[in-house]
């Protein structure tokens, strides 16, 4: 096996499944996407759907390396990974890969996900996340950073050294769906899809209450009030709930980690990772795209260590 091989890496999550042939250089030479996730395999065998979508690429390059992160490396996936402990970095990884063979003799390796212990006795896990890390150290040639990965559950990651050496995550993304759609603070709020987009200005004020209160549950029902009261129009209130919310894990997480020493790098794009952007900014903290592509980044990078474990042996 060399080191200067093709690689066929998947992003393979909940929802989604996105392929991409990348060459030995790091070049993506083409990309795969499928709504096929680990949640709508509705019966169908993982083997058989990864054969539908990948046999094209195996048939023009035999004996591609598969490496697959996310999801289907977790317990309802494919194959399940264990987490590796942190400190955790290419090599540790490289060491944890799961591996299973298709039907049709394809080897495919599970990176497996990270796990974080804490002083008082509670754990963090993350499964795909780690992935886009590497691909952020990778691709900046960087060895010391904070992240910030915003989502359904956000992860704030601290990487000394090469290693993720510890981290944190927020459910500030699932909170805010179910406030919205399953409480009363989403009454006086638009329907969903009928919202304008970001409201700046009272995502800000969201941002600014938590940060001068500290007493999040009470500052939530000011979602209420300021609708009441006619303080913030209907339309404004997600923004201002959200502001509430991420401004609440900035501020929790800054407690808990530390302010970065440098530019807190963000993990994600569109309108997301601009209100993050924005609401760390509230909080004095600088922040910088980590850049794109960065589960298939890291999944490169990953062949890499694995090429050179190989060698070594």
């Amino acid at each position: 096996m060399t080191a200067d091989r093709s690689l066929i890496a998947l992003d393979w999550g909940t929802s989604s499944l996105r392929a991409a042939l990348i060459a030995p250089d790091g070049t993506i030479e083409e990309r795969l996407s499928s709504p096929d996730g680990i949640m709508f395999a509705n019966g169908r065998s993982f083997d058989g759907m990864f054969e539908a979508l990948i046999s094209p690429w195996l048939a023009r390059r035999p004996g591609t390396r598969v490496l697959a992160s996310g999801m289907i490396g977790s317990r309802q996936g494919w194959v399940e990974a264990p987490y590796a402990a942190c400190p955790a970095g290419f090599a540790d990884l490289a060491q944890a890969m799961a591996w299973t063979t298709t039907a049709q003799g394809v080897r495919v390796g599970f990176a497996p996900g990270v796990r974080a212990e804490h002083a008082h006795g509670t754990a963090d896990v993350m499964r795909g996340e780690e992935t886009e890390i590497f691909g952020a150290i990778a691709s900046a040639g960087i060895s010391d950073a904070v992240f910030v990965l915003p989502g359904t559950h956000s992860k704030w990651a601290r990487v000394v050294g090469g290693r993720i050496v510890g981290f944190h995550t927020f459910m500030t993304g699932e909170l805010y769906g179910v406030l919205r759609r399953h409480s009363i603070l989403g009454r006086l709020m638009p329907e969903e899809g009928e919202e304008t987009g970001l409201d700046a200005d009272a995502f800000a004020q969201g941002c600014a209450a938590a940060r001068r209160s500290g007493a999040p549950l009470h500052e939530l029902f000011a979602v209420r009030t300021h609708g009441l009261f006619d303080r913030l129009a209907a339309e404004a209130l997600p923004s201002y709930m959200s502001g509430l919310l991420i401004g609440q894990e900035a501020r929790e997480a800054l407690a808990l980690m530390g302010a970065p020493s440098g530019a807190a790098r963000l993990v994600g794009r569109g309108d997301l990772a601009e209100r993050y952007a924005l609401a760390l900014g509230l909080s004095g903290i600088e922040t910088v795209s980590a850049g794109e592509d960065l589960a298939f980044r890291g999944l490169h990078a990953l062949a890499g260590a694995l090429t050179r474990m190989e060698d070594e042996r």
